[in-house]
């Protein structure tokens, strides 16, 4: 593979992995070497992926797996500071939202930026997160309510 066929491949994907990263690592400079960490891979294994759908399934396992494993040796869970979010372009009427999901446990919030942000199904969430279809449902079903209730200003996450 090239340097244009890479400039290329990160041009397509890098949005996903990106905004998937920062969804489970609430946190910046983790996103970043997540985002690295998972291309560096791909370059490597590009060649054993079939087509889009195997190679959109494989970032976001890659994205997840890399993202379980930094934030367990670190032992952190931050959530996102609103001058972040400003920071990486979030528009003033989504930052409110924006910034809520990123409080969610992680969990939640991955399942709801795959499915809101990715427009994944449910059984492709549960495919990608090694979930039942079941858990997936019911992980999106509690992220909405804790979200309903933090936009509400009911609780704090």
């Amino acid at each position: 593979m090239g340097c244009e066929e890479r400039t290329a491949a990160v041009e397509r994907w890098g949005g996903m992995v990106w905004k998937l990263a920062l969804a489970r690592t609430a946190n910046i400079d983790d996103a970043q070497d997540i985002f690295q960490e998972v291309f560096l891979r791909y370059f490597r294994n590009e060649h054993k992926l079939a087509d889009d759908e195997h190679t959109k399934a494989w970032l976001i396992r890659c994205t997840i797996n890399r993202a379980k494993s930094r934030m367990s040796s670190l032992m952190k869970n931050k959530a996102l500071p609103l001058e972040t979010a400003e920071r990486i372009g979030v528009e003033d009427d989504y930052r409110e939202v924006y910034c809520s999901v990123l409080a969610l446990p992680i969990k939640y919030r991955t399942v709801v930026h795959l499915y809101y942000y990715e427009q994944m199904s449910i059984e492709q969430i549960a495919a990608a997160t090694n979930c039942a279809q079941g858990t997936v449902k019911a992980q999106l079903s509690r992220a909405r309510a804790m979200l309903k209730k933090s936009l509400k200003g009911e609780i704090g996450l």
